[in-house]
């Protein structure tokens, strides 16, 4: 059996306010900077207000309709809401955040993310406001 190895590096994600950040680039260049040839990913954003998504990539009415049934399912300003201290869109945030997760396993094989032929990843900003976000990625396989 082949030796493990371990690898870890990480980028910024600039985003423009509430909205997708397509990222399968930086993740796809992560894992080939591994050198891991089989393995999984594990893609990470160390935040509480964003999310990451593996998502259609072919067709963008598919995030501006998620980003549509959100705006219905967690409004911002709901009056249910406590928590607002930085705004009415903090605690949908944070909801939005919970239900989406901050963190994806994939698979690596050949040395390449093992995505589906429609499959992109998305750092999901669920502030109104631009923020810059960390993703960190960890390889692991040989």
């Amino acid at each position: 059996m082949p030796a493990e190895h371990v690898a870890q590096g990480g980028f910024a994600v600039h985003t423009r306010g509430r909205g997708f950040s397509d990222i399968t680039v930086q993740v796809a260049d992560a894992v080939a900077s591994s050198h891991v040839q089989v393995g999984i990913a594990n893609v990470f954003t160390a935040h509480t207000s964003c999310s990451l998504l593996l998502g259609e990539n072919a067709d963008p009415a598919v995030r501006d309709d998620l980003e549509r049934w959100f705006a219905r399912a967690v409004p911002d300003g709901d009056a249910i809401f406590e928590h607002d201290a930085e705004g009415p869109d903090d605690m949908p945030a944070h909801i939005r955040s919970i239900l989406t997760g901050v963190s994806l396993t994939l698979p690596v094989h050949g040395g390449k993310l093992l995505l589906g032929t429609w499959q992109g990843i998305y750092l999901w900003e669920h502030r109104i406001d631009p923020h810059q976000r960390k993703v960190t990625v960890t390889v692991l396989g040989h």
